[in-house]
């Protein structure tokens, strides 16, 4: 059997198209996960009453408000999060805590406990314990005392 004197040429072509490949086809993939960004969540008090800020500027989704008339605080505190990355749930948040992240391709889903309430945010519709509202640019929604749940 005789061996071609160029053949590692070809070797060393296919591992050089296979490298430029992956860079190519991980970049694109990459670049469609995080292209819609994240949802940013800003946890404050208004008056004395909790008050959730949901923004996400690809789905134009600017300023919806959800106020927890059940629930207080007597600190001022404004904190911002944005659920860019995976992590080991639940972890908490202010006022909460967070159950279920999934952000692999942003927005991602989000669902959070707080003060007896679920949120689910989604890129189609916010869950509010459980029901469906549409998503609009801005809207306000007051959560009171939670409705106890079958199961639970």
């Amino acid at each position: 059997m005789t061996k071609s004197p160029g053949a590692w040429k070809h070797f060393v072509a296919a591992f050089f198209l296979a490298l430029i490949l992956y860079i190519v086809g991980f970049n694109w993939i990459e670049n469609r996960r995080v292209k819609s960004g994240p949802w940013n969540v800003t946890f404050h008090n208004v008056a004395g009453q909790l008050e959730l800020v949901i923004l996400q500027d690809s789905l134009a989704i600017r300023d919806v408000r959800l106020r927890f008339t059940n629930a207080s605080l007597s600190t001022n505190l404004v904190e911002s999060i944005l659920f860019t990355a995976g992590r080991k749930v639940p972890f908490d948040v202010p006022f909460g805590r967070c159950v279920f992240l999934d952000p692999l391709f942003l927005p991602g889903k989000a669902v959070l406990e707080i003060a007896g309430h679920e949120i689910q945010i989604m890129p189609r519709v916010l869950m509010l314990d459980g029901v469906e509202h549409p998503w609009r640019g801005s809207n306000t929604f007051t959560l009171g005392e939670p409705e106890p749940r079958a199961g639970r």
